[in-house]
């Protein structure tokens, strides 16, 4: 279980853009849960998913995963029980090492790494089995570089190797957004089946509503560093993207936007 207590956040403190983005803001995601998190933009989405990977720090309140404070930890060690896939496919690969390099890296992550060869050739039908599982053709180019992948490739690969390894968290930021529309549904059926697969809790970021909707089992929506929507359980089930729409419309023109 995931718990964020009063988590307070300032950038630039004293300065004239000095921007409040949390202040005493609490959350729980308890083990298994499908988490899509909804927003408009600064209302701390991204932000949460940095303090919670270790990307950035907090200035009050507490982390803890599965009760174990992580507050300082390094997010290299963190990284050992979290997966995370970014919007951009360029951050979650080496475009410059082929499939079976970035692979075999991947394979690696949370073990020592010393002057023994990098890939794991003993691996490679373990590989291929896994890329065959995302049914791209991607087991037919493990020598192929990773930059000369298309967008889509690329995020699957990522997301592949993101849960590749033991981990409890796979945090998702607008990993959908830089793709597609086809593509972008091909990616979130992956993603789906990954999280069942492998009985993952999973928060993801996204600004498709539907995506929102559809996928997960709870919803909440973001405002100002604040929780102003949430939803579960049979009422998520039953939740329909107009209702979230007109909620986010609804708010944003109550602030101005």
């Amino acid at each position: 279980m995931l718990e964020v207590r009063e988590i307070r956040k300032i950038y630039n403190p004293g300065d004239v853009t000095e921007i409040c983005v949390f202040d005493g803001f609490s959350l729980t995601v308890p083990d298994g849960e499908f988490l899509s998190i909804v927003g408009s933009n600064g209302s701390g989405k991204t932000s949460l998913l940095n303090l919670i990977c270790g990307s950035i720090r907090q200035d009050g309140g507490s982390i803890l995963i599965g009760g174990e404070p992580v507050d300082r930890q390094k997010d290299y060690v963190r990284a050992r029980r979290i997966g995370r896939v970014y919007q951009n496919p360029a951050l979650g690969t080496c475009p410059q090492m082929t499939i079976l390099e970035n692979l075999s890296l991947a394979d690696g992550k949370g073990g020592p790494f010393g002057l023994a060869f990098g890939v794991r050739r003993g691996r490679i039908g373990h590989y291929r089995e896994l890329l065959s599982g995302l049914g791209l053709g991607l087991e037919d180019k493990l020598s192929v570089k990773v930059g000369s992948l298309s967008g889509g490739q690329r995020q699957a690969l990522a997301l592949l190797m993101a849960t590749m390894t033991p981990i409890d968290f796979l945090i998702l930021d607008e990993h959908t957004a830089a793709l597609d529309p086809h593509t972008a549904e091909t990616i979130m059926l992956l993603t789906d089946r990954l999280v069942r697969e492998k009985r993952l809790t999973a928060m993801m970021v996204t600004h498709n509503l539907r995506y929102a909707v559809e996928y997960g089992s709870r919803l909440i929506m973001l405002d100002k560093g604040r929780v102003v929507f949430d939803c579960a359980g049979e009422e998520k089930k039953a939740l329909r993207t107009e209702d979230v729409l007109g909620l986010f419309n609804r708010i944003s023109v109550e602030c101005g936007n």
